[in-house]
């Protein structure tokens, strides 16, 4: 039995039934299994309860559970400010710049990282310089000033990444960090409705600094491609990307830029960054890349 709570008085009580489901074993991998909804409210914290457990008998088969996916919407929280600073763990150091939505910083040793902040979450994406390594980060700050998250470094599985603020001098040997989004971007910072082209104002501040990197560019064409995750079909994710990016071409216009030189373009699910089979990889996934010639 798995069941899920929430609350809106706090962490510790007020927690009320919101769905719930007896699981069975699936006959295969990347199956989900429905939870039955007791009740719809706004909520601020999410308990889960398991209850008894799956008979494996002699070893056969494989017990697995991996998340909960709930659709819905959240209420946006404020940007944080906090990804300004040095982070050190052992060998490995990573300095971050942030300049209102925008990240850019550098990582052990040879990374490259640039990134968007949505709320208290930073998505953003990093390359090696001496081999071409690509990596993925969602990070957060802590309350003590430490980094915490997930990373995922040449198309491995997610792994925890918790990295503490580096002591005093430490020198992470980035050099000059410049903190911009323009051509070249990759973005996850704007946000759309649920199953839907509408953007979400919690993405304003990374709109409004993607219009900064774009005017003084002298690029005759700007392509906004929009990328999708797996849920749903190929055709219904294609037509979707095509929609999304088309917003932010006409968000991108009515704030200045000309009409003339920006084009939509959509590749729905087909160009992954990120496997699909968690939410981590998903959420990586959807994104807006920018295109110049």
């Amino acid at each position: 039995m798995v069941e899920v709570y929430g609350s809106v008085a706090g962490p510790g009580a007020g927690y009320e039934l919101l769905a719930s489901a007896t699981l069975a074993t699936h006959a295969g991998k990347g199956e989900v299994t429905e939870l039955t909804p007791a009740r719809s409210m706004a909520v601020k914290w999410v308990k889960l309860r398991l209850v008894g457990g799956i008979d494996l008998p002699n070893g056969q088969g494989f017990l697995e559970f991996s998340e909960i996916i709930g659709n819905g919407t959240q209420e946006p929280a404020p940007l944080s400010g906090g990804f300004t600073g040095v982070w050190k763990k052992g060998a490995n150091v990573i300095q971050l710049s942030q300049e209102g939505a925008v990240v850019s910083g550098c990582y052990y040793p040879n990374g490259d990282l640039n990134g968007t902040v949505t709320g208290t979450i930073l998505r953003a994406t990093g390359i090696d310089r001496s081999d071409g390594t690509e990596s993925l980060f969602i990070l957060s700050v802590t309350p003590e000033g430490g980094l915490r998250g997930v990373l995922s470094a040449n198309g491995a599985p997610f792994r925890l990444l918790a990295t503490p603020v580096a002591p005093a001098g430490t020198d992470p040997g980035c050099g000059a960090v410049e903190v911009k989004l323009g051509c070249g971007s990759v973005i996850h910072g704007i946000n759309f409705d649920y199953d839907s082209a509408i953007i979400r104002p919690d993405a304003e501040p990374v709109l409004a600094a993607l219009h900064d990197g774009l005017r003084g560019d002298g690029s005759a064409s700007i392509v906004i491609e929009g990328h999708t995750s797996s849920e749903g079909s190929d055709a219904y994710n294609q037509v979707l990307s095509e929609r999304r990016a088309q917003s932010v071409v006409d968000d991108l216009a009515r704030r200045g830029i000309d009409a003339s030189r920006l084009r939509a373009a959509g590749a729905g699910e087909s160009r992954p960054i990120a496997s699909n089979a968690d939410e981590n990889g998903r959420a990586m996934n959807r994104r807006v890349a920018v295109v110049c010639s």
